[in-house]
């Protein structure tokens, strides 16, 4: 693509020769003449100016350097730098068609342009959205139904109750809407019976979820994952779970049943929530912290750390507390 052709599919403004082409989009220490590289900060312009890059492309800050290359200047320059790598890479899933190995039952509906690998088990009533692609090694149950410019990798699994919205990324390994954790003890024998999970998943579109990371269907009614929401490798959602819109989770985290996420909310990595919490809009759990059941976390753009989950400036002050008293011992 020309530079020019960039701007205007990012919305960015350009300084300097606008047909100059770009093939790639790389790192400023591995740039090329013919690749675009991206600069937030004005602190790291210099070394872009004097990487090999074509294209740069920048902040305001940026607008009256002096320079050969051709910037293009935009409000939030690593925004439109990924918004760039997909207008330059090739369809990375583009429909190949029906493998002859893959199963599809006659009740199956598949839209146009949808690509299915070897060994794949598509069960019946199943509908998939036109455009997708369903890897090898996959198994999607009775009745699924996903939205159109679905990308789901090898070796998934879709349980029968799922409803995914339109452009899902779903990579290898996980697993949706399998039954939750959920046992009665008689009390007579000691032993747990399970309890019945007959529920469903819904999940909204634009939702990406990582490798070997699964999402329980509901007890008796259903798990809500809405939309624009990012999941990373070996995270764990339970039953009956309600995941707001454009949430974040970080690998290793776990989130017990019954329990809300609101929208716009941040969790890091091996976080734990337990039994009905509710974590309430903008929040944001820092790495490890631990949410005991029938809690509440609320606090807009606030950083909540340790266990019990509780404001960062807190979880400083105590630390600095027991810091201080360790030396008086």
């Amino acid at each position: 693509m020309k530079a020019q052709q960039i701007a205007e599919a990012t919305g960015a403004r350009v300084v300097g020769d606008g047909k100059v082409e770009v093939r790639a989009a790389k790192s400023v220490s591995s740039s090329t003449p013919d690749s675009i590289v991206f600069v937030e900060d004005p602190k790291w312009l210099d070394e872009a100016l004097q990487s090999g890059a074509g294209v740069i492309l920048t902040g305001d800050f940026a607008a009256h350097a002096t320079t050969s290359k051709t910037l293009l200047i935009t409000k939030q320059p690593k925004l439109a730098f990924a918004r760039t790598v997909s207008l330059l890479q090739p369809n990375a899933h583009a429909a190949v068609g029906i493998h002859p190995m893959a199963v599809i039952a006659p009740t199956a509906i598949l839209g146009a342009n949808t690509s299915v690998g070897a060994f794949t088990v598509i069960e019946g009533d199943v509908s998939v959205g036109e455009g997708s692609t369903i890897g090898p090694n996959c198994f999607v149950g009775a009745g699924v139904k996903i939205g159109a410019g679905a990308n789901i990798k090898s070796n998934v699994t879709i349980y029968s109750g799922t409803t995914i919205g339109k452009r899902a990324t779903i990579h290898a390994g996980a697993a949706l809407g399998s039954d939750g954790f959920g046992y009665v003890q008689d009390q007579s024998s000691g032993k747990y019976e399970k309890f019945p999970q007959v529920g469903r998943l819904i999940i909204g579109d634009d939702f990406e979820i990582g490798a070997n990371s699964t999402v329980d269907r509901g007890a008796l009614d259903e798990t809500l994952i809405g939309h624009g929401v990012k999941i990373d490798n070996l995270v764990h959602i339970a039953h009956n779970v309600r995941i707001g819109d454009n949430v974040v989770i970080a690998a290793q985290t776990g989130i017990s049943g019954s329990s809300v996420i609101a929208d716009n909310v941040i969790i890091a990595g091996q976080v734990g929530i337990a039994d009905h919490v509710t974590i309430e809009e903008g929040a944001i759990l820092g790495a490890q912290c631990g949410v005991p059941s029938n809690k509440t976390i609320r606090g807009r753009g606030m950083l909540f750390w340790g266990t019990p989950a509780r404001p960062i400036r807190d979880y400083l002050k105590e630390l600095a507390v027991l810091s201080r008293l360790a030396k008086k011992k």
